[in-house]
């Protein structure tokens, strides 16, 4: 079985826009952009062995203010740029009660499956409270990347990071 890092993408790979203390995704592909550290961090895991494989909430569509069509576009750009392994995306709203959103460990389950992976020898890497929750329920060793909206006080995450390039570096030395 395969080792995984799953991350998060937007405010782990990419920027966020914060407005009113709520990050939101790109709305465009030509927004899109990756954050500082990020290709060498992910180069640093796939050298490790890891799978990468990233899990995203993107319920703009499921509220009718995103496509499909754009969201799969950005990550189309995203896998361009990236040495990702796979791009796991739940569509669906809280209402909506599906197993795939996050704080729900579906999409880690699904990718694990997928790519013959090892749960609990994987890692699970956001910037948000729900990141952390899904890759507990998962098994996975959990990693929060601290921002202003990351509610961590709702989580208990086993590392907290500035950045991907930290946890990147935190995960090769935890599996020397």
């Amino acid at each position: 079985m395969r080792r995984a890092v799953f991350l998060d993408r937007d405010g782990v790979l990419n920027r966020t826009f914060v407005r009113d203390g709520v990050p939101h995704p790109p709305d465009t592909p030509d927004e899109l952009e990756l954050l500082p550290g990020v290709p060498e961090a992910l180069e640093l895991l796939a050298a490790h062995g890891f799978a990468l494989i990233v899990v995203t909430n993107q319920p703009d569509v499921a509220r009718g203010a995103q496509t499909r069509e754009v969201v799969e576009a950005i990550n189309a750009r995203l896998r361009a740029l990236l040495p990702l392994d796979d791009v796991l995306v739940c569509y669906h709203d809280t209402p909506d009660g599906c197993d795939c959103r996050k704080p729900r460990p579906g999409m880690l389950i699904s990718g694990a499956a997928a790519h013959g992976v090892a749960l609990g020898r994987s890692f699970m890497v956001g910037d948000r409270w729900g990141d952390v929750e899904a890759g507990r329920a998962a098994g996975c060793t959990t990693l929060l990347i601290d921002e202003p909206y990351s509610h961590g006080d709702r989580c208990a995450p086993d590392y907290v990071v500035a950045d991907l390039a930290e946890a990147a570096n935190l995960i090769a030395a935890l599996t020397k």
